[in-house]
């Protein structure tokens, strides 16, 4: 006995460039990525210029009246719980929030999904450039500033506690506030691809993470206004996608009813019609079949 087996079908052309798509863009996205991290430890031996830099910062703010980081601070550090909140929103929420928020524009909202990608090169790398040329402390440790380092004192912390011994990340890369710029994205991004009459809440997240930032001592104020000014810059550099059809769901009322119908007139063929209304009814010169009956005609007879 010998058996027969059946090839399996190969799939689908479409399937398979969607699939490479996805992998390309997958590729690029950490790859973009992957240059930023590599980029920010160029500036992580510049400690002096570093720590004047935050002093300049530090000045500047005061200068242009601006309130003070350690107002937020202690708000925060009015519990434990509250602090330990914040801290844990610097540094769980940043990069998860951003990368399924690039997902969820991928499958659903492709147009959008290609101008954000854009948008976010554009504001990251303006943003390794500020690094590279201006290294900044952040205001944890200025000691101008007076500020607690929540992060080492009440934890998580994504940071050591010396800058020279944390090889995973740059502590004197502040200026901006990346963590500020792509939430601000991300909200003006869902803004901008949904239709949801609540949509405008997704602004809480770019004022929740301002809030922690500022209140955990990792920025400045000045950074997170620097972040708006580039952000707004690449905006107007990157193309606006194409409006993207919105799918209705089963929930959502269709379309209104311009009123009730109207009955249109009864078509019969044009001897049946001569019949039901009478000898004395003329046929129609043009030779149409069909006639239009009034709904009296023949009813008395």
């Amino acid at each position: 006995m010998t058996s027969h087996t059946t090839p399996a079908d190969p799939p689908p052309a479409g399937s398979r460039a969607a699939r490479r798509r996805l992998v390309r863009e997958l590729l690029l996205v950490a790859g973009l990525f992957a240059v930023y991290k590599a980029g920010r430890t160029l500036s992580t031996g510049r400690t002096d210029e570093a720590f004047r830099n935050a002093t300049w910062i530090w000045d500047a703010e005061r200068v242009l009246h601006l309130p003070g980081e350690g107002a937020i601070q202690r708000l925060l550090l009015h519990g434990d719980a509250l602090i330990h909140v914040a801290n844990t929103y610097y540094a769980a929420v940043h990069f998860p929030a951003t990368a399924l928020f690039l997902v969820w524009l991928y499958l659903r909202r492709p147009g959008h999904y290609l101008w954000t990608r854009r948008v976010l090169a554009v504001l990251t790398g303006a943003a390794l450039a500020i690094h590279l040329s201006f290294p900044l402390a952040p205001p944890r440790m200025l000691d101008a500033a007076h500020l607690v380092d929540t992060g080492q004192v009440y934890g998580p912390t994504v940071y050591r506690a010396a800058p020279a011994a944390d090889t995973m990340a740059n502590q004197f890369a502040a200026m901006p506030s990346l963590h500020f710029g792509w939430a601000l994205m991300l909200a003006l991004g869902m803004i901008a691809a949904t239709r949801s009459r609540w949509r405008i809440l997704w602004l809480l997240h770019p004022l929740a993470t301002l809030l922690v930032v500022v209140g955990t001592a990792n920025h400045y104020w000045l950074d997170a206004i620097v972040a708006t000014l580039l952000l707004g810059a690449a905006l107007l550099v990157v193309p606006r996608p194409v409006p993207e059809p919105f799918a209705r769901s089963a929930s959502e009322p269709g379309p209104v009813s311009a009123g009730p119908s109207v009955p249109r007139p009864v078509r019969r063929p044009a001897a049946a019609a001569r019949a039901a209304a009478g000898p004395d009814l003329p046929a129609r010169a043009d030779g149409d079949p069909a006639v239009n009956v009034p709904a009296t005609a023949g009813a008395g007879r």
